[in-house]
């Protein structure tokens, strides 16, 4: 894998998981479990997760809408 593959891998791993922990942050919510050490690791990931993105999309190499 050269390193244009491995940063396109990385990015859609990333957005795959941002996606899913949200999805998992929705789930503890509605069972009202947002004070659980596992909801907050997720809304730790997810300020990482944007810094991230945000970072990519700066630096343009990330659509504006995602």
């Amino acid at each position: 894998m050269d390193r244009t593959e491995a940063f396109e891998q990385m990015l859609s791993d990333l957005i795959k998981q941002a996606a899913f922990e949200q999805a998992e942050m929705d789930r503890l919510k509605a069972a009202g479990k947002e004070k659980t050490a596992t909801y907050r690791q997720y809304f730790s990931n997810r300020l990482m997760y944007r810094m991230m993105l945000d970072r990519y999309k700066a630096y343009g190499l990330l659509d504006q809408k995602q």
